[in-house]
């Protein structure tokens, strides 16, 4: 009795916070927390996404989740692939790790895996595709505490988010998912490598249509 109505109060907590989240930028989150406590601070400003230059938002899915558009929170052939390379890095969707960064933890425990299995499809369900790389983009570290597509513009480049070129927003993407050992500022030759990648790979979701439910 106790346990259901617990499983309950917490569901209605999750909906509730999903809900409001879907319009109202979510707040600082428990990894920036730790991050400004250990660091004395950090570098954090929400911007819309009418104030994100159309080709980052490409070039993040271009690097981090291709398949973005045409799956409903998990890409199962990224999990296979990822399965049999006995690996699950790459596996992880734009839609989980926004679960993660939002809602949930970073620590890898099985309850949080769990709970990141239940809240991701519900978050695909209320919120637009949009709205989930919205949020990516504010909350997606950048560098070591600097959160957010605007903060890490003015940090590595001294533009405004809307300002970026397709060069920088595909430097920035390129430091995800590893921004604490990779500069956008100062790539060494794997991100420049990679920065040419996602700036093709940008190129070729938006004339194959992998963008179409992201951009206006």
């Amino acid at each position: 009795m106790w346990l259901g109505r617990g499983l309950g109060a917490i569901a209605g907590f999750y909906a509730a916070l999903i809900l409001l989240f879907s319009f109202v930028p979510p707040p600082i989150n428990l990894y920036q927390l730790g991050e400004a406590w250990r660091l004395g601070g950090i570098e954090k400003d929400w911007v819309s996404w009418e104030e994100i230059a159309p080709v980052m938002g490409r070039s993040a899915v271009a690097a981090e989740d291709a398949n973005f558009c045409n799956h409903w929170g998990f890409d199962m052939a990224a999990i296979r692939a990822a399965i049999e390379a006995g690996s699950n890095r790459g596996a992880s969707t734009i839609s989980q790790q926004v679960v993660k960064n939002v809602f949930l933890w970073h620590n890898r425990t099985w309850i949080r895996k769990a709970m990141e299995a239940v809240l991701t499809p519900v978050v695909e369900l209320v919120w637009s595709k949009q709205r989930i790389l919205e949020v990516y983009l504010n909350v997606a570290e950048f560098d070591e505490g600097v959160f957010g597509v605007q903060a890490a513009a003015q940090h590595h480049f001294g533009v405004d988010a809307k300002d970026l070129t397709a060069l920088q927003a595909a430097r920035l993407a390129a430091v995800l998912p590893d921004p604490q050992d990779r500069s956008a500022s100062e790539p060494t030759s794997f991100v420049r490598n990679r920065t040419r990648a996602i700036i093709s790979g940008a190129e070729t979701i938006a004339a194959d249509g992998r963008s179409a439910c992201f951009e206006d």
